[in-house]
């Protein structure tokens, strides 16, 4: 049996399309800086949760 992704891919692309017009550089900017500030506390707070992990098991 043989699946066809077109209606994925047509569905997918519209939506995309449709979003491009509204999208702004200020909210691009704004996104890029929000990802980068949670990748950096989810970074930390893994590093200390491991300290502390390890503290525990002393």
């Amino acid at each position: 049996m043989q699946t066809s992704n077109s209606p994925l891919v047509g569905t997918a692309s519209g939506t995309f399309l449709s979003v491009l017009p509204n999208l702004h550089s200020e909210d691009i900017l704004k996104t890029i800086v929000l990802a980068m500030v949670g990748a950096i506390v989810s970074f930390a707070i893994t590093i200390l949760l491991k300290k502390l992990v390890r503290r525990e098991k002393k």
